[in-house]
């Protein structure tokens, strides 16, 4: 795109060039709500605000990567971020579930396709086995037995399955596959869509599985948390877990990023919060924390449990979460009316305490997915009781009366 004055240019412009190209055909009105700019690597990734001018963002990315990003400083100096036009944050989805548009849904398959790729979107293995099924007739059409082999599958399998789902198959170097490797079930899986079935119904198809996720459409933010010490062997080897905090409008999560799993994830409704600036400042290896603070029902008591996140994106984590916090206090009490925001990052007059909660609780219950439970046992936490007296603690917990 030709786009004049670039250095001045806000993303807001390049969002109107964008739609306006001769290559999309859609709703040019719906699509500017849907999605935005975002400028993104694999150290970083921010969703730009209308007025942010991307080429002078540009210019001040090592800084950014300096300040927000978890890699050894080598890497940050190589590192080079691309702009993406994609779902905004803020959208509702309840707004998105009822677009037509084609142009639009097709975008947003590839974007949800990649988080599922990428295993950002942990599922059952016969789940990303299913959707790659449904990807794999997408891309390749109708199933073609001089073609779409066990073989091919073997050898092509990264296109259509995460990397964990991946190393549970058969080694790709031998010439057989067992019935219950991954290759397998994909083809088998590809064979069953109906030779009848469109593209516009599968992509559609795609999408309300992916919507059907409680952390769909979510901002997703690096971090660590400590591991639970069992024994002395694990007190000498143990290592913090790298973690991606997936936050959307209705929920937080807090996922294993190297086993693809949740560990826990929370309503709004049901957890306060608070963001810890590190306390050596002057210590790269000291991070902000963010703190998580949750109800449980333990032993037949009600406990309060505080999970802490190290994350250097801890405060974007903390706006965001505010953002959405204020945006559904808004809509409780009638003020706000539904619809999408463009504001990130933003500096907000009230925050949450981590000893007062946005909301009233209306459950001591955890929030309960089919398949993916909170696995407390993964969690370091420190526990109080009602009265919030300290009554157990783990990992680095410390406190003082």
């Amino acid at each position: 795109m030709d786009i004049e004055d670039t250095p001045t240019a806000t993303s807001e412009l390049l969002c109107q060039a964008i739609v306006n190209s001769d290559e999309f055909n859609f709703n040019k009105q719906l699509a500017l709500q849907v999605f935005t700019l975002w400028m993104c690597s694999p150290l970083l990734e921010l969703q730009l605000k209308s007025t942010h001018k991307p080429f002078q963002i540009r210019q001040n990315w090592k800084y950014l990567v300096e300040h927000y990003g978890h890699a050894s400083y080598n890497r940050q100096q190589r590192d080079e971020p691309i702009i993406l036009f994609k779902r905004n944050v803020f959208f509702l989805q309840h707004l998105e579930e009822k677009i037509k548009d084609q142009k639009i849904l097709e975008l947003l398959y590839e974007e949800a396709k990649h988080n599922i790729l990428e295993g950002r979107y942990p599922c059952e293995v016969s789940h990303y086995i299913m959707l790659g099924g449904i990807q794999a007739r997408i891309e390749l059409g109708p199933y073609n037995s001089q073609v779409h082999s066990i073989h091919y599958f073997r050898e092509e399998q990264s296109k259509y399955l995460p990397a964990h789902v991946r190393k549970s198959a058969t080694w790709t170097w031998l010439p057989i596959s067992s019935k219950n490797s991954a290759e397998v079930r994909l083809l088998e899986q590809y064979k069953r869509v109906p030779n009848s079935a469109t593209n516009r119904k599968l992509i559609r198809k795609y999408l309300e599985f992916c919507w059907s996720l409680p952390f769909y459409g979510a901002a997703f933010f690096e971090g660590q948390i400590e591991q639970p010490v069992r024994g002395l062997i694990s007190l000498m080897t143990h290592q913090d877990i790298p973690v991606l905090v997936a936050i959307n409008s209705k929920n937080v999560y807090i996922i294993d990023d190297v086993q693809c799993t949740v560990l826990l994830g929370l309503r709004y409704e049901e957890f306060s919060w608070d963001h810890a600036k590190p306390s050596k400042e002057d210590d790269p290896n000291c991070l902000p924390c963010l703190f998580l603070q949750f109800v449980v029902v333990e032993n037949g008591a009600r406990v309060s449990k505080i999970l802490q996140v190290f994350s250097r994106q801890a405060g974007l984590m903390d706006s965001l979460i505010s953002n959405f916090v204020q945006q559904l206090k808004r809509k409780s009490s009638g003020d706000e009316p539904d619809r999408a925001f463009d504001q990130m990052n933003t500096e907000n007059e009230t925050h949450a305490s981590i000893n007062s909660t946005p909301f009233t609780h209306n459950s001591t219950n955890l929030p309960n997915l089919p398949s993916l439970n909170n696995k407390l046992s993964r969690l370091t936490l420190a526990t109080f009781d009602e009265d919030g007296h300290l009554i157990g603690q783990m990992g680095s917990w410390s406190f003082s009366y």
